[in-house]
């Protein structure tokens, strides 16, 4: 027969039933399709017992109360790695150095290389010796290494940790005199100053990525991974909104241009420098510091403030959707699982509760007579009979 769900029995209540009534794991799977789950991939495990104990413990946290524990631990340390990021460039954190030039003249360097002593560097070190130990005992103990290596997310956790061994190669290699002469060398506009800001810039960069490690987080959040879905879902209609984007900014920006080049106090000095305006304008962010002084040019401001308004509003409703598809079905398939887990526990009540209910004896559960009422297509004919059962049961439940 067919499985289908009554529209007025609830989805965790109706897979409860499913599970009661022993139609099958091939029943109950049907009925996860019907309702739009995706089934679920086989988690790979690795062969070795103490290997798979160890990737269980750090890979999911759901798999023990210890798994859980370091699941804490490492979200505790990614978040104080990222205040530590974010806190170090405070004015008052900062350490400068001073320089005084032949023309008599002080000048103040900001010094981009931390020292050993300094409070952020020692967390920070804490910090990165968690990260490499977690990635080296994932990478020890997965499944498949090319698999490993391959995951976005374990690229993420090796160049989060990279900027560290950068900055501390430099400091081991650099030497204070050496590092003064070249500051020195710099102030005094020698032909190595243009090299100094070079690699200032490059370890600017490399210190940048450090703030990918928010990105860390996702491996615990939920709510990470859902927009990530979402995004990853919306891929098509979030190019379309920057190809509709791009064709508005390259059209006002063009226009805006002709319409205030007669006017000696125009902020448009070429089309692309109008690309900026038509952004900001087409966004509705309006930050004033371009802005159109002329009849003609206010007017394609309007148009290009009204044009943007209509252009993001066209796609964001289907991400917007996606969004809910994905955030309801994590929040389904929570609940199938907290049923199925409860199932187990709760089986041999429910079975005997029903039976009770019936007037049945348990002894005469084989009989024929048994089989009418627990067929579903006949609970599916009588839905008031049937959730009259269900409140039954639920009440002996509690007096039990």
């Amino acid at each position: 027969g067919r499985l289908r769900r009554p529209v007025n029995v609830p989805l965790d209540i109706f897979a409860e039933e499913v599970k009661f009534f022993e139609l099958g794991e091939a029943a109950f799977n049907k009925f996860r399709e019907d309702e739009g789950f995706v089934k679920e991939k086989e988690k790979p495990l690795p062969k070795n017992e103490f290997k798979r104990k160890i990737w269980l413990l750090f890979e999911y946290p759901e798999s023990s109360q210890w798994a859980r524990i370091v699941a804490i631990i490492s979200v505790v340390i990614i978040v104080v790695s990222i205040l530590i990021f974010c806190l170090e460039t405070l004015p008052k954190f900062k350490h400068y150095k001073i320089f005084n030039t032949p023309s008599n003249m002080t000048k103040i360097i900001e010094d981009e290389v931390p020292s050993y002593t300094e409070p952020f560097f020692i967390i920070e070190t804490i910090c990165i010796i968690w990260f490499s130990i977690e990635i080296l005992i994932r990478f020890f103990a997965c499944p498949s290494k090319i698999t490993f290596l391959k995951d976005i997310m374990n690229a993420i956790d090796f160049f989060a940790i990279v900027p560290y061994f950068v900055t501390l190669a430099t400091m081991i290699a650099e030497k204070p005199e050496d590092d003064d002469l070249q500051q020195f060398q710099m102030l005094q506009g020698n032909s190595d100053s243009k090299s100094q800001s070079s690699s200032l810039a490059i370890l600017r960069v490399i210190r940048l990525v450090r703030v990918f490690r928010i990105f860390k987080l996702s491996r615990h959040s939920k709510g990470l991974q859902i927009l990530g879905m979402t995004l990853k879902a919306s891929m098509k209609e979030l190019a379309l909104l920057i190809f509709f984007l791009l064709i508005g900014v390259v059209l006002f920006s063009s226009a805006v241009y002709y319409a205030e080049a007669d006017s000696e106090r125009s902020n448009f000095k070429s089309i692309p420098d109008a690309f900026w305006w038509a952004v900001v304008t087409m966004t509705t962010v309006g930050y004033g510091d371009m802005r159109p002084v002329g009849v003609w040019g206010k007017f394609v401001g309007s148009l290009c403030a009204i044009a943007g308004v209509l252009t993001i509003a066209l796609p964001v409703p289907v991400i917007v959707s996606n969004f809910n598809y994905f955030y309801h079905r994590e929040n389904d398939q929570e609940d199938l699982q907290s049923t199925n887990i409860n199932h187990v526990k709760s089986s041999i009540i429910h079975r005997s509760t029903l039976l009770k209910l019936i007037h049945i004896h348990p002894h005469q559960q084989d009989n024929s007579s048994v089989r009418q009422p627990l067929n579903l297509l006949s609970i599916e004919q009588h839905p008031n009979r049937y959730q009259l059962l269900l409140i039954q049961r639920r009440s002996h439940q509690v007096r039990l």
